[in-house]
């Protein structure tokens, strides 16, 4: 137990360390440890996981790294290993945030008007971007070294692809807000599976 607490401990603060954009470009990440490298977790339970996390209130990474170390923890034989778990995830993935923000406030009024400092915010906006797009397709495919293919357990025919094309669509096109698409994909999930 205290070798997978510590790799939890670890795994998390590094998440959190080399993190940039906020919880859903964290996704990918956590994704890649827990469920691929790890195994901890399956891709249908991290697939709950996220959409738990979306909908429940506070930032989606330390809210999927709550429910991802209770998970982890809970396999060590009930509810108290799960709390620990919990506890353990999300205190690690916070940790550096803490950490670098303390380091960031310092420096911060000194170097503010520095051409570099602008520069490397301004660098950091397309990585973001990337992250993010990955978070989404590793939800949607399974990408493997020469293979690609669908993730059946969260789009399993049709209907879930069209209610992500009508998703997408109102949010882009006419500015649905987001809260309103995830109860109507929630209650539409519900009735349809």
């Amino acid at each position: 137990m205290t070798i997978t607490l510590l790799q939890l401990f670890w795994t998390f603060f590094l998440i959190g360390l080399f993190n940039f954009g906020g919880g859903g470009a964290m996704i990918s990440l956590i994704q890649s440890k827990v469920v691929t490298e790890f195994g901890w977790i399956s891709q249908g339970q991290f697939t709950d996981i996220v959409a738990i996390s979306q909908t429940t209130p506070g930032p989606i990474g330390i809210n999927c790294a709550t429910y991802v170390g209770f998970e982890v923890g809970r396999g060590f034989g009930g509810t108290l290993p799960g709390i620990m778990g919990s506890a353990i995830a999300t205190f690690a993935l916070v940790l550096p945030s803490f950490i670098i923000f303390w380091g960031i406030v310092r420096l911060y009024n000194k170097y503010r008007s520095t051409a570099l400092f602008g520069n490397v915010m301004t660098a950091l906006r397309p990585a973001v971007a990337g992250l993010i797009g990955a978070a989404a397709l590793v939800l949607m495919f399974k990408l493997g070294f020469g293979e690609i293919s669908v993730l059946t357990e969260n789009f399993p025919d049709w209907t879930s692809w069209a209610i992500l094309a009508v998703s997408v669509a109102a949010s882009l096109i006419f500015k649905v807000n987001p809260i309103l698409l995830i109860l109507a994909g929630g209650l539409l999930g519900f009735i349809i599976y």
